[in-house]
């Protein structure tokens, strides 16, 4: 059995909607060999991290950078994780405000110490959250779940 954790940090609720829909798809695919696990970030920490076999990073953009409880686990699992996550698949989700480029390009800074690879497009929502965005985050789920179940990741 896979592990597919899926982190989120949200106050208005788009961001936490399209970490659901990660989870709706996830939960679609995998042909029952991948466990879908949606966590919020001020619950998470480094042996969830350690515990799963990939890793979705939804955050809402804050002043243009990630949220600060986004920031504040990836603090808190630097140091832990560190040599024990290389490799890993991750993908990340922004429900942004503005542009969202600085929420990812943070997140990719601070993953990028920890040495995990990136496997899928980023998804960004820029303003309202669409059906559209949210089936594109449901498509996210399914492609981790089906890459982890047949060890594309």
């Amino acid at each position: 059995m896979k592990n597919l954790l899926i982190v989120v940090h949200s106050q208005s609720g788009k961001t936490a909607s399209m970490a659901e829909a990660v989870l709706r798809g996830a939960t679609r695919s995998g042909d029952g060999e991948v466990k879908a696990k949606l966590l919020f970030a001020a619950q998470a920490g480094p042996s969830d991290l350690i515990r799963s076999d990939a890793v979705i990073f939804a955050t809402p953009e804050n002043f243009g950078y990630l949220s600060g409880a986004m920031k504040d686990l990836l603090d808190r699992i630097f140091y832990p994780c560190q040599g024990r996550l290389e490799g890993m698949p991750y993908a990340v989700v922004i429900g942004a405000g503005n542009d969202g480029r600085g929420a990812l390009k943070a997140l990719r800074r601070i993953v990028r110490g920890l040495a995990l690879h990136e496997v899928q497009e980023a998804i960004i929502c820029r303003g309202a959250l669409e059906a559209e965005m949210i089936e594109r985050c449901e498509e996210l789920g399914e492609t981790m779940s089906a890459g982890l179940a047949m060890g594309v990741f």
